[in-house]
């Protein structure tokens, strides 16, 4: 489709990692960002637009990247809590997802996309143990994925991991796949050995939970005498990158690890909070030059896929942890959670509005008490902003989300009714 926007304020990315606004045009011809501009030079008329959308001076910016979740788990929200992170797995999580079936998995994500696009989160980062019916969920809703193998000692096996990094990869533009694991501690080290191996061989970075708790660190040096980090390290898991998710409990080899190898750290502070696991050292990373990304994790350790109040808290958290109120600016957490994660997920066609890049982007609407006085956009965004400012949701040139209303090939009630079916056969 060819999709005029005009009346808007275009928030651009600068290669100092900076925020500008420009106000004018922006052009949609296919999947692709045609032109951004006053429009003043261009000859409107030369062009069939299927839609001419007046953003009436609301700003239009790339779409959030969630750079770590669990869209299926969406059936334990407020269902799996109050609990320590290994109880709540031991517990709750892992049994039940024992009883899911790939239908299942795939109606449960289209309720997590869903959700995503209400939040203007244009792609994200999903490990689970069954991706494949994700994966057509993702597809077949128009929503950009990339996937990570949540292999472990239950679950998997490295022929599995193989087949589905070329399965997926292959199936759509909309999906992608990368090497990983689910954890150390759920590992053993066979497995993460040919998982190395793996990587290596299709030349893939690697991804896992990484130093969530003080435990699992403990335990880490108990078993192998390294920490997460510097036993995946010494695996040779990083020869083609990748990151950990949470990544709070990193020690100081970690840090040299991560800023020599162009590791990226996904924080999820809502997650991290709820199961009381600690506060990631953000300031540090920033000031480390290490990339750092924003992931909600999953419905049932957060309990709801929302960028706005990740990117609240990753700044405000930061502020704490450091006893600083001027460290990790807002400008800094927009960058993460849009092109930090994009970075993460290797997503460089659609990490910020230009000129070929995808159109991947999302409309804020400013015409709400939360976005007033216009003293400052992007300041407004992470500080005060929320999923009532999003107005439109658009995922590889099409409009998804728009004025609270889907368009994603599924009504939304059918989508309700199976998720609610689905638990209620679980806790019977």
């Amino acid at each position: 489709m060819n999709i005029r926007f005009f009346n808007a304020k275009i928030l651009l990315l600068s290669e100092n990692h900076r925020f500008s606004l420009e106000e004018g045009e922006l052009w949609v011809k296919g999947n692709k960002i045609a032109y951004i501009g006053d429009g003043k030079e261009k000859d409107k008329r030369a062009i069939l637009w299927d839609r001419e959308i007046d953003a009436e001076g609301n700003v239009l910016m790339s779409g959030f990247k969630n750079a770590h979740t669990h869209t299926a788990m969406t059936f334990l929200r407020s269902y799996a809590d109050d609990l320590p992170l290994q109880e709540w797995l031991n517990r709750q999580v892992f049994p039940n997802e024992a009883k899911l079936t790939q239908e299942d998995i795939y109606h449960l994500c289209k309720l997590g996309i869903m959700e995503y696009l209400t939040s203007g989160i244009t792609s994200n980062f999903d490990m689970y143990f069954a991706p494949l019916p994700g994966a057509r969920a993702s597809v077949d809703c128009g929503f950009r994925t990339v996937f990570t193998s949540g292999l472990n000692d239950f679950c998997q096996s490295l022929e599995e991991v193989e087949e589905l990094y070329y399965k997926i990869r292959e199936m759509s533009d909309l999906t992608g796949f990368l090497m990983g694991f689910h954890a150390e501690y759920t590992t053993s080290l066979k497995l993460m050995e040919g998982l190395a191996s793996l990587a290596e061989k299709v030349k893939s970075p690697v991804w896992l939970h990484n130093s969530e708790t003080a435990s699992e660190v403990a335990d880490c040096k108990k078993r192998y005498g390294k920490t997460p980090t510097e036993l995946t390290e010494d695996l040779g898991m990083y020869r083609y990158g990748g990151g950990g998710y949470h990544c709070i409990y990193l020690e100081e080899k970690d840090f040299e690890i991560f800023k020599n190898r162009g590791l990226t750290a996904v924080t999820n502070p809502a997650s991290n909070l709820k199961l009381a696991s600690g506060i990631a050292p953000v300031n540090r990373f920033l000031k480390e030059g290490i990339n750092v990304a924003v992931g909600t994790d999953g419905p049932a350790s957060n309990n709801c896929l929302d960028m706005f109040r990740e990117m609240f808290l990753v700044s405000g958290l930061a502020k704490v942890r450091e006893k600083d109120a001027a460290c990790v600016s807002a400008e800094d957490v927009l960058y993460m959670a849009t092109a930090g994660g994009a970075k993460a997920m290797g997503l460089n066609e659609c990490d910020s509005l230009a000129e070929g890049k995808l159109a991947d982007l999302i409309v804020i609407d400013l015409k709400q008490p939360n976005m007033q006085p216009e003293n400052n956009f992007v300041k407004n965004i992470v500080y005060s902003g929320s999923k009532q400012n999003v107005k439109l949701t658009m995922v590889n040139g099409k409009i998804l989300y728009e004025n609270q209303k889907f368009y994603i090939g599924t009504d939304e009630e059918e989508v309700y009714r199976r998720a609610n079916e689905i638990i209620g056969r679980i806790r019977s």
